[in-house]
């Protein structure tokens, strides 16, 4: 066997007990900073954000783009957030949106308030998880006040992207309908293509919460680590809730009438801890890339050394 071949095959061997030591100290250090209890509260806060924030995206763009358009793409983002209640949140918001003349000009401003609870709450987890303290910088208190409100700007271009991206496919099918009588032979794909947009639109914006939100500066490469890791965590803690609530829960016997807002906070919580993980994935990258060690090795076992 060449040393090539067997370098090829024992990579795997190798890499795999290393994932895993990295990943279970990343468990352990997320349970030391009272990880769970961080992302309660950060989830009870999206609970009371979520709703006013979509409510404000649509009421401010259903006056650029279709309305309809737009609350199907909102369908799909609800059930990337509440997998198993989605249709509870898109109700609260089309109430919203069916007295947006209520809303008025004072009800803006309170909209916007609640909207950025989630983000300030998390702001506050985040320096919790990277033992941000007195000795790091300080921000400016106006960049603290305006930022989650920049992240919801961000989240409305991307809604809208994404509702224009509809409306243009589903013009083209009218069109090739009209032509050709039959759709588009990609039709059917739009909500998989919709659900892939979205994974990458919350890789996206998890990396950028890790990359501006907390106070230490993080590099981009593992901001961006972090942001895929908690993604891919929650597509597939999303695949196993929509299963368990469909076919498994006790949820409704225990709960009653309580269950549709208890399987939402603990969707939201969930999530949360996904998103909390991603940013203790990437505090034990930084901290080791301080002390010039590798990412597999763990320094509380292992004498500081140089890398090579």
């Amino acid at each position: 066997m060449t040393p090539v071949l067997r370098s090829s095959l024992y990579a795997p061997l190798t890499l795999l007990p290393r994932v895993g030591s990295f990943m279970w100290r990343v468990f352990t250090a997320f349970l030391r900073n009272r990880g769970i209890l961080l992302a309660g509260g950060v989830g009870y806060n999206i609970l009371l954000s979520i709703v006013p924030l979509f409510a404000l995206l649509v009421v401010l763009l259903a006056g650029v783009v279709d309305e309809q358009h737009l609350l199907n793409v909102l369908t799909i983002q609800a059930r990337h957030l509440a997998p198993s209640h989605a249709e509870l949140l898109l109700e609260a918001v089309r109430t919203l949106l069916e007295s947006r003349e209520v809303i008025g000009i004072l009800g803006f401003p309170v909209l916007l308030l609640f909207s950025s609870f989630a983000f300030r709450m998390l702001e506050d987890a985040l320096a919790i998880i990277f033992h941000a303290d007195d000795s790091h910088p300080r921000r400016s208190a106006w960049v603290s006040v305006l930022m989650p409100y920049a992240f919801m700007v961000v989240l409305g271009a991307g809604l809208l992207a994404l509702t224009l991206l509809v409306t243009l496919a589903s013009s083209l099918n009218s069109l090739w309908m009209a032509v050709f009588d039959r759709d588009l032979p990609l039709a059917g794909l739009s909500e998989s293509m919709l659900n892939l947009f979205t994974f990458a639109g919350v890789f996206l914006l998890f990396s950028a919460i890790y990359k501006v939100l907390p106070v230490v500066k993080i590099a981009l490469h593992r901001a961006v680590v972090g942001g895929f890791v908690a993604a891919l965590l929650w597509e597939g803690v999303r695949l196993l809730l929509v299963f368990y609530f469909a076919n498994i829960s006790l949820v409704n016997a225990v709960y009653g009438s309580l269950a549709t807002l208890i399987v939402i906070l603990l969707s939201l919580e969930i999530g949360a801890i996904n998103l909390l993980l991603g940013a203790q994935v990437i505090a034990e990258l930084e901290h080791n890339a301080r002390l010039g060690l590798h990412w597999h090795i763990d320094p509380r076992r292992k004498a500081v050394t140089h890398v090579d």
